[in-house]
């Protein structure tokens, strides 16, 4: 067992070694070839990616795989980039080396390849992206680094991380959301659609307003847009349609306003009831009117 550890530590020596004298000769041929080797390496070599999109890892699955690699196990090896002082970095496969770890594991497998900090973040994005259990948070605040600290534009992102561009904007406006909507998203108290609908509201205020709304009826994702469009469209007031006037009616009505030189309305309900209104524009004008009814 010694001799074949010596003999692996020697073969990592001599694989770091071909990095080191290959590297400026061909790196493309030489990121291939290392794509496709795998090694051994100590557990204390490596170190976790700060790129990591990922923040939360489940304690309760981690222990459950912890205890699954002391029976079998790393079986699917870690992609991880050589750094100064015979250090290695993880790009994806956070979450096995954080398992192995817990599981007391001294060496695991993996993949050794040369990449910079953005193709860190654009691997580590694709690989966690992939997950089910990735909130959509952490989906979008990686996209808005994506787009600040390797000055990407929504185009170029959508093609990284193979995603429509209307995906990625539906993403990246979750980074908008009030404290308190984003905390539902996270544990999964609000669903990826029911944050995207509320994102379409502008003022903070009623968002919180429809979210509380949304919450406490229990509405489903549809129902929630459907709130939305009815809070976003103006309605219109309905005017309603002075009552028809028959004939009598509007004689006498005629000939009131001709006499009082003034505007007469006269209504009557089906059952006969009825009023007039006399208008008038300041008391004196009332007073006249007045004078000429008491002739």
């Amino acid at each position: 067992m010694s001799s074949k550890k010596k003999e692996l530590g020697k073969g990592i020596r001599a694989l770091l070694a071909n990095i080191e004298t290959q590297e400026a000769e061909n790196p493309v041929e030489l990121v291939k070839d290392l794509t496709h080797t795998i090694a051994s390496l100590p557990v204390d070599s490596i170190e976790p990616n700060p790129n990591q999109p990922r923040t939360d890892f489940d304690p309760v699955a981690l222990n459950e795989l912890s205890e699954s690699l002391k029976v079998h196990g790393l079986i699917q090896p870690v992609t991880v980039r050589r750094m100064p002082g015979d250090k290695f970095q993880i790009i994806s496969g956070e979450r096995r080396f954080r398992a192995s770890k817990m599981a007391g594991l001294k060496e695991i497998t993996a993949y050794i390849r040369i990449a910079n900090d953005q193709e860190i973040l654009e691997m580590a994005l694709v690989e966690n992206i992939q997950r089910k259990d990735l909130n959509p948070l952490e989906v979008a605040f990686t996209y808005q680094r994506l787009l600040d600290e390797c000055n990407l534009t929504h185009e170029a992102l959508a093609t990284r991380v193979a995603k429509d561009r209307s995906t990625v904007t539906n993403f990246l406006r979750l980074i908008k959301l009030p404290p308190e909507i984003q905390s539902a998203l996270k544990t999964q108290e609000l669903s990826m659609g029911h944050a995207r609908a509320l994102a379409g509201i502008e003022d903070p205020v009623k968002m919180i307003f429809l979210y509380n709304q949304v919450r406490n009826k229990g509405m489903s994702v549809r129902e929630t847009e459907s709130l939305i469009r009815d809070y976003q469209t103006p309605k219109e007031k309905v005017r309603k349609k002075p009552a028809e006037v028959d004939y009598d009616l509007r004689r006498v009505q005629n000939e009131l306003s001709k006499t009082l030189e003034t505007k007469v309305d006269i209504r009557q309900t089906a059952q006969g009831k009825g009023n007039i209104t006399i208008h008038f524009v300041n008391t004196e004008d009332l007073n006249r009117i007045l004078d000429i009814l008491e002739k």
